[in-house]
This record gives C-alpha cells, structure tokens and sequence, in this order.
C-alpha cells in the first residue's frame, strides 16, 4: 500500500471512531488469546467503508474495471474464502469472534507492479496486480487472500487502535505486530481447505517470496515474522487444517456449548 493510504488507514481509524471499548471477554480473541479490541461492530463497519472510499479515491485511476480477467480471478477465489469463513465449525475450531459483525466483502483489483494486498476492517479487500504475477495458481492467490481478510475475521484493525491507545515501546509494538501476522497465516491456513484449496500452497507461496525478497531484516526487528518462520509454521498448521476439514466433512464436529 502507499503510504498515504496507510496513513489515511490509521488516521480514520483514530480520529473516525468514538472508542468506545468494544465489549469483548478475556480468552476471546483469535485461538483463545485476550484482546483488547477500541471499536465496536458498527464503528468497524464504518471504519472500513470510509477507509475503502479514501483507497479508491487515490487509485482512482488504476482500478481495473469489473469484467477485466483479473478481477474475475480474484473475486471467484474470494467468494471461495468468504463461504468458507461463513462455516460455524470452523469459526469455533479457530474462535473467531463474528457474531454481531458485519462483513460486507468486496474485492478490488489495483494495477500497481507492487506484490501486495490488503483488507480492511468489515471485508474490503484491494490486490495489486503485481500479486497476481507471483500468485503461481489459484491456490497460491487464495493463499494471500486468506491471509489479508484473516486480519478483517480477527478484527486487528480495532485492536490495533487499542493498542495505540494503551501506548507501549517499539520493541512491544513489534512483536504485537508479529503476533497478528502469525495469527493470520494461522487463520487463513485454515480456510484454506474449506474453501477448496490444498493449505500446502500457502508454504510454497511464501518460500517464493522469500527467494524473490531475500533475508531482510532479523525477526527481533521486523513487524512480521521472518520468511523461515512463516514457512515453518504453516507446514506445521496445514495437516492440522486438512484434518479439521476432513472431520467437518465425516461429521464430526464438537457441537457449541
């Protein structure tokens, strides 16, 4: 993303919103963890639909139109993503907190040679079109799809305004920063095998980045995870995720409590 439109980002969540603490129960947030979260549902809401119309407005011209191929791809690879993240199973499988949420997911494609994506709060997803140059397949798009609207499903963008709140050193900003990141590769690993794809593509997709990208900055001082760390990690989830699918589809799923 530029950066002024992440800039804009941040300064509408701040200044857009009452911060009302949004209720939320210790132990609720994503895999079980506390998380303090500044918006309500319905701030969320209009957070994410004030932000969407600022991204558009600065790529205005670089929007592609709806019947281009690329949209196409993306949008069919979303609309797998959105019904998988629509299956009450699996939100309890991976606590996702969405009852009282509203998501109105939309994707737009950017031509932008940057390989990136982003999804903001309640479902608006932008791709650039340098992703889609990496993306190998399907698979590997849904991959990175999943992963960005995992951040939307986990409600970061409302945690990140708590957290800017409550202060804290750069150090602690970081690893909260990884921790989310984390969080969504372990989300959108998940979807992935609801949605129709094979999980293991998710670690085939970084490994190239990671080739394409070099070693970077060490973890300790990077807002994600490093490369190596990732790739572990979702070859760890994936067996995990198929598994979940397998169970959901022979029926045998806890019910709720």
């Amino acid at each position: 993303m530029r950066a002024r439109a992440a800039v804009c980002w941040v300064a509408v969540l701040i200044a857009g919103c009452g911060l009302a603490e949004a209720p939320q129960r210790p132990g609720d947030g994503p895999g079980g963890r506390d998380q303090a979260l500044a918006l309500t549902p319905q701030q969320e809401l209009a957070v994410g639909r004030r932000t969407a119309q600022e991204v558009r407005a600065e790529y205005r011209d670089l929007i592609l139109p709806d019947d281009a191929p690329d949209v196409q791809r993306v949008r069919r690879v979303a609309e797998k993503l959105v019904r998988a993240a629509g299956i009450e199973p699996l939100q309890r499988e991976i606590n996702l907190k969405v009852r009282g949420y509203r998501f109105e997911w939309e994707a737009d494609v950017i031509r932008e040679r940057q390989a990136n994506a982003f999804c903001l709060p309640a479902g608006k997803i932008f791709v650039f079109t340098g992703i889609l140059r990496v993306a190998a397949d399907d698979g590997e798009l849904a991959s990175v799809l999943a992963h960005e609207m995992a951040h939307a499903l986990a409600h970061h963008g409302s945690e990140r305004v708590a957290r800017l709140q409550g202060g804290g050193n750069i150090l602690s900003s970081l690893q909260y920063d990884r921790q989310q990141e984390s969080e969504a590769d372990h989300i959108g690993v998940f979807l992935l095998p609801f949605a129709g794809y094979d999980p293991d593509e998710a670690a085939e997709f970084w490994q190239r980045m990671m080739s394409r990208g070099g070693a970077g900055l060490p973890e300790f001082l990077s807002s994600h995870p490093s490369p190596e760390t990732r790739v572990r990690d979702i070859r760890r989830w994936a067996p995990q995720a198929r598994a979940a699918k397998q169970a959901f589809d022979e029926g045998r799923v806890a019910s709720p409590r």
